[in-house]
């Protein structure tokens, strides 16, 4: 596990390999989003992302999050990226308010009208009403163990969601692919494509890649890498709540 006094250093390395990833491939950095992944880890560690200018934070659990949310300052912007249950979503959205950036983990239109109907109950001091901003995860290596949206259900569902539910915007798709499968970065690329033809959908964004292939999916049209062990260590799951 690395040591808190090495994650202001591990950051400035996986910013640098971000940088190259995408100045190499003939692509504006700042198009590229680069996710702290912070699953487990103690809030001093986060502070020390924090305070070498990290803030884009991503947690895998709705109860941490919460409890982070409320104690880090506010503004840190967060991405949910684990499986979220219905019924933790009205919680999730009341205790985070507006710092919640990002729901990248919608796949169903359930998790997505309590979303929206949490949203709808939120009281913002913004002229101009917050809308939730989610990603349709994509099963995109059609592994069982994996979840997420067949690729032929992203348009349907991103066209029902948009109808239907007027407080979330359908910001993008997000996977978690095979490891090493690399295709799995074009079968995105391709749903995002037909969201475009199908849906007028524009200036999607593209969820994809880890600590061990987030330079690969930025070479082909990542706008969102989530890297968490590469900054912050090996996780101690034994420590997630």
């Amino acid at each position: 596990m690395a040591a808190t006094s090495s994650v202001a250093s591990n950051l400035e390395d996986v910013r640098d390999r971000v940088k190259v990833a995408a100045e190499s491939n003939g692509i504006d950095l700042e198009t590229v989003r680069l996710v702290a992944v912070s699953k487990t880890k103690p809030e001093e560690m986060l502070m020390e992302a924090y305070e070498a200018g990290q803030r884009y934070f991503g947690e895998n659990y709705a109860q941490e999050l919460m409890s982070k949310a409320e104690s880090l300052p506010d503004d840190i912007k967060w991405h949910f990226i684990g499986p979220l249950q219905s019924n933790k979503a009205a919680p999730l959205v009341r205790r985070v308010g507006t710092k919640l950036a990002c729901v990248e983990t919608v796949a169903t239109l359930k998790l997505a009208k309590k979303l929206d109907s949490a949203v709808s109950n939120l009281e913002s001091d913004e002229e101009e009403k917050f809308k939730l901003n989610i990603f349709l995860q994509v099963n995109t290596s059609g592994e069982e163990s994996k979840s997420g949206l067949k690729p032929e259900e992203v348009a349907p569902l991103a066209t029902v969601i948009c109808d239907q539910c007027p407080n979330l915007r359908v910001k993008g798709l997000m996977t978690i692919g095979e490891t090493g499968d690399m295709g799995c970065f074009d079968i995105l690329m391709q749903c995002r494509d037909n969201l475009v033809k199908e849906c007028g959908m524009n200036n999607l964004e593209l969820s994809m890649g880890m600590s061990g292939d987030f330079e690969q999916a930025i070479s082909r049209g990542a706008t969102n890498v989530r890297v968490g062990s590469t900054i912050f260590g090996a996780r101690d799951y034994a420590a997630s709540k």
